[in-house]
């Protein structure tokens, strides 16, 4: 049975959840970036630093299957989620190793992306290597929101890539993203680096090391 596309929010109800998720800065950046200032401080990511146990969907988890999405069906769910430019989405997918969805009754709950190529993060290069892995572009569904699904899919994927051979595992997280602070935590995650981005009106662009925590 076909896939559902997925239902669009209320600007009231995504305002509701950047407040009770401790985004509202994250979404002031946002708001500053639609008129050409953006200021970025992001951290370099290992997940799964240390080994860490499956985390526990909140429900059946029976209901909730793990499976390659491919790009006619990712097309479909993200046409609801708003800033989010497809033809974007499109370069990623064809980039990329592949695309985990999470369905739940013929509807994608959360999906990610998976990369194994070296990235270029704006004018920054984090190389990856042969048994390494890139996570990228993880994204759960509002009426799934709450139910711990982020950090259920992101471990699936890492015994995905570990029947690969790829064992150690990178992200990036946005400093003021509270929600993937958070789940990555969950997964015994650790930061590497600290950076900050910087681009005015498209005219002056900066990426700086602000602090190595493996030093």
């Amino acid at each position: 049975m076909p896939i559902k596309e997925s239902r669009k929010v209320s600007r009231v109800r995504r305002f509701r959840e950047v407040i009770k998720n401790g985004m509202l800065l994250f979404g002031v950046k946002n708001r500053l970036a639609r008129i050409g200032i953006t200021i970025m401080p992001y951290y370099w990511v290992q997940e799964e630093f240390e080994t860490c146990a499956e985390p526990q969907i909140k429900g059946d988890v029976s209901e909730f299957k793990v499976r390659e999405l491919n790009l006619d069906e990712l097309m479909l769910v993200s046409k609801g989620i708003e800033n989010l430019h497809l033809d974007v989405l499109e370069k990623q997918y064809n980039e990329c190793l592949l695309c985990l969805g999470l369905e739940h009754n013929n509807q994608i709950a959360a999906y990610m992306i998976i990369g194994v190529k070296d990235l270029h993060f704006r004018g920054r290069l984090f190389p990856i290597n042969n048994n390494e892995a890139y996570l990228s572009s993880m994204w759960t569904f509002h009426d799934f929101r709450g139910r711990n699904l982020a950090p259920y899919l992101r471990y699936k994927s890492y015994q995905v890539l570990k029947e690969q051979g790829r064992d150690i595992k990178y992200s990036i997280s946005e400093y003021f993203n509270k929600s993937t602070l958070k789940f990555k935590n969950k997964l015994n995650s650790k930061p590497l680096q600290l950076f900050i981005y910087f681009d005015l009106f498209g005219k002056w662009k900066r990426n700086y090391l602000l602090k190595s925590y493996t030093d």
